[in-house]
């Protein structure tokens, strides 16, 4: 416990942890560090060994494609590959066969609730993103995220659609990318709300993100750059000339 709340984030080496104890105690301690990091809101990876065999064969076992899928079905922000692009055999192959692996898993994955009083408002608005999301299928969950809070915030919810975050920071897009189903955006920061959701919109379109007349849920802040101030939300039309409160 004090390793994750002193860490910004996670990495459950499974490979130095067999070394460290017995293999049968690995896969307990795997799943026992996601739901810590998950309770904890940082950021985990799950690492080495994933799909081994693939340094010498451009097909994985089994074993290994369930080994990569149950660590998302358990939690997992990110699965992560080392010898198999390092040194092997079939880097392109291996990481083709992850993303297909975590896509399957990731649609097995239902949206978290929780029936806990919210007193963060923060919090709230990304928890109303997410049900609005899934109530109205809307296409994606779009954030303006100054540090990054409320992107975290609306993946641990774990929406069924994907969440693309917008931030004017380098150093906060690369680390929004760490959580689970988010996408990060460069934007520079606009002058007013509006302005921000014109551009994020034209953003979205040109990189084929979303199409015109699909319904986007977004959440900000107003007044606009303040960090940790998100307390709105909004149902948006792409393309429409406005939003839907």
């Amino acid at each position: 416990e004090a390793i994750i709340n002193a860490a910004d984030g996670i990495m459950v080496a499974r490979g130095d942890l067999g070394v460290e104890m017995s293999p049968e105690e690995v896969p307990l301690l795997q799943k026992w560090i996601i739901e810590e990091c998950n309770a904890a809101e940082k950021p985990v990876i799950t690492a080495t060994q994933m799909l081994e065999s693939m340094i010498a064969n451009p097909q994985p076992t089994r074993a290994e494609a369930s080994d990569v899928a149950n660590a998302i079905l358990d939690g997992t922000d990110c699965v992560m590959l080392s010898g198999e692009t390092a040194v092997g055999g079939y880097p392109v192959q291996a990481v083709e066969v992850m993303t297909r692996i975590a896509e399957h898993a990731d649609g097995a994955i239902s949206p978290r609730d929780s029936d806990n009083r919210i007193d963060n408002i923060s919090e709230s608005m990304a928890h109303a993103a997410c049900r609005t999301a899934e109530e109205q299928q809307a296409k994606a969950i779009v954030t303006f995220t100054q540090s990054g809070s409320t992107a975290l915030l609306v993946s641990k919810h774990r929406p069924s659609v994907p969440v693309y975050a917008a931030t004017p920071f380098d150093i906060v897009a690369r680390k929004i990318s760490l959580y689970w189903g988010v996408v990060p955006i460069i934007l520079r920061t606009k002058n007013t709300t509006d302005d921000m959701i014109a551009a994020v919109e034209r953003a979205m379109l040109a990189r084929k993100l979303v199409k015109a007349g699909d319904l986007i849920v977004i959440t900000a802040g107003v007044p606009v750059g303040v960090p940790g101030s998100t307390n709105m939300i909004k149902a948006h039309r792409v393309g429409a000339s406005k939003s839907l409160e």
